[in-house]
C-alpha cells in the first residue's frame, strides 16, 4: 500500500478538484493522499468527503513557501487540522500577502502596456490561493504570450520587469511554527531546492522529515536522502507534486509515493508533538 503526500488542486495552482484527485487516487489504488495546496487547507474538506465514500485515507497537509539565500524553499506541514484557528490565522496572513503580491504584479504589467486586469486573475484562480501561475494563465488566454514558460521568462520570473518579491519567511521560522502548532514539518523536494548545510540547520530548528521520493529525484538522490533520514532520525516521505493531468513540470499522480506506513509515522509524530 502506498501514499502520495504532495498534491495540488484547484484550491491553489492545480487543475483538478479535490474530489477528482481522490477519485484518481482510488483508481490508482493509492491507500492515502495528502492535499498540500499552497497556503490553504480549504481543499481538505471536499477531499475528505469523497475519500470517505471511496475508502481513501486523507492526511492533512499544506505547502508553505519560504526563502533562503534568494532561493524558494518549500516546507510541507502535515497533521495540523484545518480547524486549528491559530494555524488558520497564519494562513490568512500568507493568502493576503499573495493577493497583494498578485495585484502589484498586474499593476507592473499594466505599466508595461500589457492590458490585463486583476479581476481576470481572481476569476482564473477561482476559490484557490492566488499565485503567479494564475497571472501566467491570464496572459496566455488573452494572447499576450504563447506559453506559460514565456510569462516567467519575459515578465514575472525573478529579476524580470513585472516581478514582485513574496512575503519572506526563512524556512527555519516555518519549521518552528509548524512544530509549535503540533504539526510535522517536512522539507519538500530537497534535491531541487536546497543545500545540505540548510538541511542540517533545519533539523536543529525541528525539521522531522525529508521528501525523499519525488519525480525529480533520481534513484541515486533518493538513496542519498534516505541515508540522511537514517542518520538524523527523519521520516522519509514521498509525493508526486501533482498539479493536474498534463501539467508540464510536475509528476503524474502516484509517480512519487511513499509506503502507507509513512502516514502512520507522521501521525505518531504529530501526536507526540502535541503533548
Amino acid at each position: 500500500m502506498f501514499a502520495d503526500l504532495h498534491i495540488h488542486t484547484t484550491f491553489s495552482d492545480g487543475a483538478s478538484t479535490p474530489e477528482e484527485v481522490v477519485r484518481m487516487a482510488a483508481q490508482a489504488k493509492l491507500r492515502a493522499v495528502a492535499i498540500t495546496d499552497h497556503d490553504t487547507m480549504d481543499g481538505f474538506w471536499p477531499a475528505r468527503r469523497e475519500a470517505e465514500l471511496l475508502g481513501v485515507d486523507i492526511l492533512e497537509g499544506v505547502e508553505l513557501s519560504t526563502e533562503h539565500d534568494g532561493m524558494e524553499v518549500h516546507i510541507l506541514a502535515y497533521c495540523i487540522g484545518p480547524e486549528n484557528t491559530r494555524f488558520q490565522e497564519h494562513m490568512d496572513v500568507f493568502r493576503n500577502a499573495r493577493l497583494s503580491r498578485a495585484q502589484k504584479i498586474v499593476t507592473k504589467l499594466q505599466h508595461l502596456g500589457i492590458d490585463i486586469s486583476f479581476d481576470e486573475v481572481l476569476k482564473t484562480a477561482g476559490h484557490g490561493s492566488v499565485g503567479r501561475p494564475h497571472i501566467a494563465q491570464v496572459l496566455l488566454a488573452t494572447g499576450k504570450i504563447s506559453s506559460i514558460a514565456e510569462a516567467f521568462e519575459y515578465y514575472i520570473g525573478v529579476g524580470k520587469p513585472a516581478y514582485e518579491p513574496r512575503l519572506k519567511y526563512h524556512p527555519a521560522e516555518m519549521v518552528m511554527l509548524v512544530r509549535k502548532l503540533g504539526g510535522v514539518p517536512v522539507l519538500a523536494h530537497p534535491g531541487i531546492s536546497c543545500a545540505d548545510d540548510l538541511i542540517v540547520s533545519l533539523i536543529e530548528a525541528g525539521l522531522q522529515g525529508l521528501e525523499v521520493y519525488h519525480p525529480k529525484h533520481p534513484r541515486e538522490m533518493e538513496n542519498y536522502y534516505l541515508g540522511l533520514c537514517r542518520t538524523y532520525g527523519l521520516v522519509a516521505t514521498g509525493g508526486s507534486d501533482f498539479h493536474g493531468t498534463g501539467m508540464a513540470g510536475h509528476g503524474r499522480l502516484g509517480e512519487g509515493k511513499a509506503p502507507y506506513t509513512t502516514v502512520l509515522q507522521l501521525r505518531a509524530l504529530a501526536a507526540a508533538n502535541g503533548r
